[in-house]
């Protein structure tokens, strides 16, 4: 029993700046690997940004250089800068982490948050 909170979605112009949060609670021993994904319009969802539990980061060529992702441990939160944003940009956000609990992993979503960027 995990769940993922994410907020911070919101309309946004183009070239401006978001911070999305998402927080981790219920019983967890670890998070492992968290990321952000997104659903644009019309498309399938796709992988944003990846960090594992020791910082290591992967990024969607389409937003290396714009967006930054990182956590806080000790919070179970992981965090998405969103700097210079483009109306492609727009879409539902969500996050996702792999939960090490007991000697199992369990992969968990959130809800999803809605960024809008407009030109």
């Amino acid at each position: 029993q995990v769940q993922l909170v994410e907020s911070g979605g919101g309309l946004v112009q183009a070239g401006g700046s978001l911070r999305l949060s998402c927080a981790a609670s219920g019983r967890i021993f670890r998070i492992d690997n968290m990321g952000w994904y997104r659903q644009l319009p019309g498309l399938q969802r796709e992988l944003v940004a990846r960090i594992t539990i020791g910082g290591s980061t992967n990024y969607a060529d389409s937003v290396k250089g714009r967006f930054t992702i990182s956590r806080d441990n000790a919070k179970n939160t992981v965090y998405l800068q969103m700097n210079s944003l483009k109306d492609e940009d727009t879409g539902v956000y969500y996050c996702n982490a792999d939960a090490r609990i007991l000697a199992s992993t369990y992969n968990y979503w959130g809800q999803g948050t809605q960024v809008t960027v407009s030109s």
